[in-house]
């Protein structure tokens, strides 16, 4: 049986810029994109190949380890794979951009819909246990269950789950259609919520299409009833871009860097099944994250200010990506491809997995270096290379508005090192330094 493992906390900026090594860290790129019913047949937008040619080029340019692919055909095969449509994926697009590195979890359409989501990801860093839970209305909202694959997983099986929601909600712009989408994500986090007495670390992404922040299928994510299972959307919590209440859709220019609809402005161009048109106008597509991922509790984080919206710039409220200015957020030719593909533009955002219970044994010779057990409780716990051992170490720990709420000294006589810890719940920074040079520095959160 898999267990989750004690790891240290994340190595933030803090108070200076400084990036230390700690061992076994690793990242992980998360990728959501909406492709606009790529599989159909015949093929609405052009042939397979050449689309799947425009996703082999986005695959290759982000180097995602996670990617959900919402809104794609429900076809079986179209004929270029052996097996069916996420086999035609596989050769076509993610082992072209990467050989050998994706698989892709099974799927279901128990709502017989004509499009569906799949969810591929890098085994050589991940493992898929199957679905946990699936709700079907109108189209099916599957939950995965993958597992981190720890250098030392064969011999101890202990590892880390990550669990990922994939959407398509309901669109339209009505009161019946936001009443819909309402019902589509209340009915999805009930069945997640049968699972987990509160979130565990659990991405929940996709198209959600709604028109504001203060949308009901909004509202359930971002400020539940019960808060244990509350979800946060990074751009507004904690990288503070936005703030609530937030109306995209009548106020795209005040939300211009986030607008994932339309990278198209005519509903003819590129092609006749170009989907949504009229340029950057609304913001439909996000990756919301639990409170244990934004709050560094249960070894996999957030990277702060990582959310990005693939080939948008800033200036394409009501311009295509690749209309006038130019857009040189990415190469021209990815540009190219994000236009040629679909009406939706990619979204993105890195995590940062941490596994190394034993981090400052496992040091370079001569590093020194300060590590937190992770949350705090009523001890604050450190580790210290036996490089520190009788050096007189100065801490420094500061909230999140950098008001000092801790300030000591102490001398490094152990490897090992607490103190007792009375802030209150919260997340806060602290960072270590000796003889003026700065050692360590974090994100830590006190339960």
């Amino acid at each position: 049986m898999y267990k989750k493992i004690k790891i240290a906390s994340l190595l933030i900026t803090f108070l200076a810029v400084k990036e230390i090594a700690i061992a076994q860290t690793d990242t992980l790129r998360v990728l959501c994109y909406n492709i606009l019913y790529i599989g159909d047949t015949p093929p609405c937008q052009g042939p397979h190949n050449i689309y799947e040619g425009y996703l082999e080029q986005i695959v290759s340019y982000v180097n995602a380890d996670i990617v959900g692919l919402v809104k794609r055909e429900a076809e079986d095969s179209h004929g270029s794979a052996p097996v069916g449509f996420a086999d035609s994926l596989l050769q076509s697009t993610f082992n072209a951009a990467f050989p050998g590195r994706f698989a892709y979890c099974p799927y279901t359409n128990l709502a017989n819909a004509s499009n569906i989501t799949t969810l591929f990801y890098n085994q050589q860093k991940l493992g898929s246990l199957g679905i946990l839970c699936t709700y079907s209305n109108i189209t099916d909202f599957d939950t995965y269950k993958l597992y981190y694959k720890t250098t030392d997983l064969a011999t101890t099986h202990d590892t880390i789950f990550l669990y990922v929601t994939l959407n398509h909600d309901n669109s339209g712009n009505d009161g019946s259609d936001a009443s819909i989408r309402a019902g589509q994500i209340a009915g999805e986090m009930a069945q997640i919520e049968t699972h987990f007495s509160s979130l565990p670390n659990m991405i929940n992404m996709g198209d959600f299409n709604t028109d504001n922040s203060s949308e009901a299928c909004y509202q359930t994510l971002v400020a539940p009833t019960n808060p244990a299972y509350r979800y946060y959307d990074p751009p507004f919590y904690p990288d503070a871009t936005f703030s609530y209440p937030a109306d995209w859709t009548n106020h795209p220019n005040s939300f211009a860097s986030c607008l994932t609809t339309s990278t198209r402005i005519s509903s003819s161009l590129p092609n006749s099944c170009s989907g949504s048109s009229g340029g950057g106008k609304s913001w439909y597509d996000h990756i919301f994250l639990s409170a244990s991922i934004i709050n560094n509790s249960d070894y996999i984080s957030y990277l702060p200010h990582s959310f990005k919206v693939l080939g948008n710039d800033g200036n394409r409220v009501g311009n295509a990506v690749n209309g006038s200015p130019t857009n040189t957020s990415a190469p021209s030719s990815i540009i190219n491809d994000i236009f040629q593909l679909s009406e939706h533009y990619p979204i993105s955002l890195d995590l940062l997995v941490n596994t190394s219970d034993n981090a400052v044994t496992n040091v370079l010779p001569g590093e020194e270096i300060v590590t937190v057990v992770n949350p705090v409780s009523d001890q604050l716990k450190l580790r210290l290379s036996k490089n520190l051992s009788g050096k007189s170490i100065n801490m420094v720990c500061v909230d999140v508005l950098g008001r000092v709420q801790i300030k000591t000294d102490f001398e490094a006589t152990d490897e090992t090192y607490q103190m007792p810890c009375s802030l209150v719940p919260g997340i806060y920074y602290i960072r270590f330094t000796k003889e003026g040079k700065l050692i360590s520095q974090y994100a830590i959160m006190k339960n």
